[in-house]
């Protein structure tokens, strides 16, 4: 399935149906008088979160969506039948954006969570509704009000525990390949990884969500190489797993890079508690993983973990670790 995370498409609610001008006409009644039924009440745009979706690829090759209209008013007071509701599914962690790309008409962060986005329109009114002690037989009828109309920008923001940052080649794919069933597309090039990648990692009985981010370099944040579309998804991870790949020669210089990216975004980012490995240490010495784990120590004042993604060497450390920071907030009754 192609991965989309971003969206636009128009939306129109149902109009209301319209009123009915009717009589009373029986055999032996020789006042009938008026019995025109009310228009029914237009469908509504919903959108609902499912947890079975990872991508907006729905959207891509139908793009407009209207709700059924209420039908009309029928005679012997009979009310029109109500447009049906149109459900859109869309991921959990799906925003509604108006179509300046600015304003969140809504955040979907919950699995089943709903939303009216777009009301149908009211049905008009029978002839019968206007009776009274001076017009007795009314020959009008009022018609339904129109639905709304918009067109939105659906953006996703993938939910996931822990994010895994970097800058390009430094191995988050492969890493992602070794410790889940995940299987992202690895090379020896940068930009290996075009759109974020899902897994899920099983720690004993335990398991928690893995997102690859795709690699980040100087001047993202300002739309430099696949700029900041894939920032936004960073905002729902956790935690984030940053690696830093060993065979770089100023390995401080590749983290303070990826790390001044993230400040730059905003969006709380940067205050996001992190986890720093150093990867591709089987094609280091002991005495250069030791050397360069120091670097990254000493500059950024956390404990570094050395591992090897390719030869699974030094996973379990991490992994064990991942999961007792996300286990924390969860007994402190923290969200």
């Amino acid at each position: 399935m192609k991965f989309l995370d971003q969206v636009k498409i128009y939306l129109k609610s149902g109009n209301g149906g319209g009123g009915c001008v009717s009589f009373r006409r029986e055999k032996f009644i020789e006042f009938g008088g008026p019995d025109g039924g009310n228009g029914g009440k237009g469908g509504d745009i919903i959108f609902k979160a499912v947890s079975g979706l990872n991508t907006l690829i729905d959207y891509r090759y139908q793009q407009h969506f209207k709700a059924e209209q209420g039908h009309n008013g029928l005679g012997k007071n009979k009310t029109g039948r109500g447009g049906k509701d149109l459900i859109l599914e869309v991921p959990v962690g799906t925003q509604i954006l108006a179509d300046d790309r600015k304003t969140v008409l809504a955040d979907l962060e919950h699995d089943g969570q709903e939303i009216c986005l777009l009301k149908g329109g009211i049905g008009g009114k029978g002839n019968a509704h206007y009776k009274s002690s001076t017009q007795q037989a009314p020959r009008r009828a009022s018609p339904g009000t129109d639905g709304g109309e918009l067109w939105v920008w659906l953006q996703l923001k993938l939910i996931a525990d822990v994010g895994l940052i970097g800058l390009p080649n430094a191995g988050k794919s492969t890493f992602l390949r070794s410790v889940t069933s995940a299987k992202p597309k690895v090379a020896d090039y940068p930009f290996t990884t075009l759109h974020p990648q899902l897994g899920v990692v099983r720690v004993g009985y335990d398991e928690f969500i893995m997102a690859d981010i795709p690699g980040l370099i100087e001047g993202a944040h300002i739309g430099v190489g696949l700029g900041t579309r894939f920032l936004g998804h960073v905002e729902r991870c956790h935690l984030l797993l940053h690696l830093v790949s060993g065979t770089n020669e100023d390995v401080v210089a590749a983290y303070t890079t990826v790390r001044k990216e993230i400040k730059a975004y905003a969006a709380g980012l940067e205050k996001k508690e992190e986890v720093i490995a150093l990867n591709k240490c089987d094609l280091l010495t002991q005495e250069e993983i030791m050397d360069k784990m120091m670097q990254l120590s000493e500059y950024s004042g956390m404990k570094v973990l050395p591992v090897s993604a390719k030869t699974h060497k030094g996973t379990d450390a991490i992994l064990k670790l991942l999961l007792e920071k996300l286990k924390k907030p969860k007994e402190n009754g923290e969200e």
